[in-house]
């Protein structure tokens, strides 16, 4: 399938979403845009924050004519995904927690979301708890730390285990002898850090990451389009609010993506 796809993101961490576009979308241009000029975003008051993604997305869709925008992050896509609709005849496709699927698929009914402090205090997402998981105990975690983490293990940076440990720490329950058993990754930074999120873990728990949802919901999305045919390019274009770091060009071409 063709089309054009603008994936948005406050940094690098909503490449866990642009692998799995690409692995579904093989065919179809990809521009990546990261906002890591204003990174992070979980340090921005709400108002300020939703004016400077609508107006920066107005932007970008009206110089990139995408068929759709994904905007592949929590904190964001929290804040800012009704006004973009109210604004944009163009499909968003969003990142939220994904609490329903954790909430289903849990049997100590002890999940957790591990996310920015943006995302966290969200009525958006206190809603999805009380929507999806209201016979949970579900304990939110905001980290302001985890995302920077990310970052810097993306660009071959060591992040030692014990500052991700003080992270995610709190995501670990106990009650009346059951355990949480669901962990959402509220944040698309996170998927990056699992393998050492796994390492120093208490106890396995099953991490929820929404990117291969995000990408089946682009599909379904691109398909209801039906967008003019065209060569398929399999393109990916990213550009940032700064120069990639020299670092993180061999990180882009693991994902098949290269860098401008």
């Amino acid at each position: 399938m063709t089309g054009r796809i603008l994936v948005f993101d406050s940094g690098v961490g909503g490449l866990s979403v642009a692998r799995e576009i690409r692995a579904l979308l093989p065919a179809a241009e990809m521009i990546y845009v990261a906002d890591d000029a204003a990174f992070p975003y979980g340090n921005w008051e709400d108002a300020a924050l939703a004016d400077h993604v609508v107006a920066l997305i107005g932007a970008l869709t009206g110089r990139e004519k995408p068929d759709a925008v994904v905007v592949a992050c929590n904190t964001a896509s929290t804040l800012v995904l009704p006004p973009l609709r109210a604004r944009h005849t163009l499909p968003f496709v969003g990142t939220v927690p994904a609490i329903k699927p954790a909430a289903e698929r849990t049997r100590s009914k002890l999940i957790s979301v591990l996310a920015t402090p943006g995302t966290v205090r969200r009525d958006y997402t206190r809603a999805l708890i009380a929507e999806f998981a209201s016979d949970c105990h579900v304990e939110v975690v905001g980290s302001a730390a985890l995302a920077p983490l990310a970052e810097a293990h993306m660009r071959g940076e060591s992040v030692s285990d014990a500052a991700v440990f003080q992270e995610i720490a709190p995501a670990f329950v106990e009650q009346d002898g059951r355990r949480t058993d669901m962990v959402v990754l509220g944040c698309t930074h996170f998927p990056f850090l699992r393998p050492q999120f796994e390492r120093v873990a208490p106890w396995p728990v099953e991490w929820i990451d929404p990117a291969p949802a995000i990408a089946r919901r682009l599909v379904t999305v691109m398909e209801g389009l039906n967008p003019p045919p065209g060569e398929p390019t399999g393109v990916a274009r990213l550009t940032s609010g700064r120069p990639w770091p020299p670092a993180l060009v061999p990180f882009l071409r693991s994902l098949g993506l290269a860098s401008d």
